[in-house]
């Protein structure tokens, strides 16, 4: 049986290292921004984790926003649950609420191939080779 690829993040230390380390393998964030007494949050969890199973290329990150305050507010996050794509460190896209569907469709979008990920990938810093 599959297992999760979601981590938990614990704090704003750990949230930065992880972005930080996607950004330099051109791998492409989603933040599932949620609390635990939040209902809407509970129906998404599982969903969320499914997708983490169906996109290896992608990570996949979840964020108490009671146990983790000051990183929700940096990320201008005002209802639950938001979902937010970061790729090389800037936050690109999110949706707000409980849609599977618009869900399914960011991660689309944003996965390495996906048609914002390739275009935002062919604007990103050019490596000149020596």
């Amino acid at each position: 049986m599959p297992h999760s690829r979601v981590v938990e993040i614990r704090g704003q230390q750990q949230f930065d290292s992880l972005v930080q380390e996607a950004s330099q393998r051109n791998t492409v964030v989603v933040v599932d921004f949620s609390a635990k007494w939040c209902g809407p949050c509970k129906m998404m969890s599982p969903y969320f984790a499914q997708l983490s199973e169906s996109y290896p290329d992608v990570m996949f990150l979840k964020v108490d926003v009671d146990t983790n305050e000051a990183l929700a507010a940096e990320c201008a996050v005002t209802a639950m649950p938001t979902f937010a794509v970061i790729s090389q460190g800037d936050k690109v896209g999110e949706i707000v609420g409980a849609d599977k569907d618009k869900l399914r469709q960011l991660v689309e979008k944003w996965k390495p191939g996906g048609e914002a990920s390739a275009e935002r990938l062919s604007r990103g810093p050019q490596q000149v080779l020596a």
